[in-house]
């Protein structure tokens, strides 16, 4: 591994274990090997680092959500089968005594601009990965109109279900909750109005 990609796993090990707001670029240098001038020539900045940092976990959790890590996928695309086999999965993710989703909650209410600059460039793609996920196609195939509807739908059930994980575990919803949710409003949902 070069100077890069050992800033970045010691990033993401500083943020695991002291969050956004703790970690000093003094940490990453430590857990890294490298120096500190390498954070700013490969990354620009360390606000810019840990924000990379985090998609990077975010990104390699995914695949314990959407069947990528060899899991039998359950339901069929679209189905609410599907929608309780993939949210029951996130839930799974968020029960962990180390679940990174804390992060996100951290990142909500600390003044970071950058980070969340960085951030909010990546919903897009989250809100795609996640539809793709539900509807069982490649993300290459979500449609930017899709991700800006549905992803976003999907991306808000995402931040409210990681609140309610970090404020109380014991009442937050799980998957068949969240399913039994959607099916009353499926079942109890109008025409649409202009």
């Amino acid at each position: 591994m070069g100077h890069r990609e050992d800033l970045l796993e010691g990033a993401k090990r500083c943020l695991l274990e002291k969050g956004f707001a703790r970690t000093t670029a003094r940490d990453i240098v430590k857990a890294s090997g490298t120096n500190l001038a390498s954070i700013g020539y490969h990354y620009g900045s360390k606000d810019a680092l840990l924000a990379q940092a985090y998609i990077a976990l975010v990104e390699n959790m995914s695949g314990a959500f959407d069947g990528g890590d060899g899991v039998a996928v359950e339901g069929a695309p679209g189905s609410l089968e599907r929608f309780r086999w993939v949210w029951s999965n996130i839930v799974a993710t968020m029960r962990e005594p180390d679940s990174m989703w804390r992060l996100s909650m951290e990142v909500m209410t600390i003044d970071m601009p950058e980070v969340r600059e960085h951030l909010s460039l990546a919903q897009r793609e989250g809100g795609r990965g996640l539809v793709a996920a539900l509807q069982g196609v490649p993300e290459e195939e979500v449609s930017d109109e899709t991700a800006d509807t549905l992803g976003r739908f999907y991306m808000t059930l995402m931040t409210g279900l990681i609140a309610q994980w970090t404020f109380d575990a014991r009442t937050a919803p799980d998957g068949d909750a969240l399913t039994e949710g959607l099916r009353q409003i499926i079942e109890g949902a109008g025409p649409a109005t202009a």
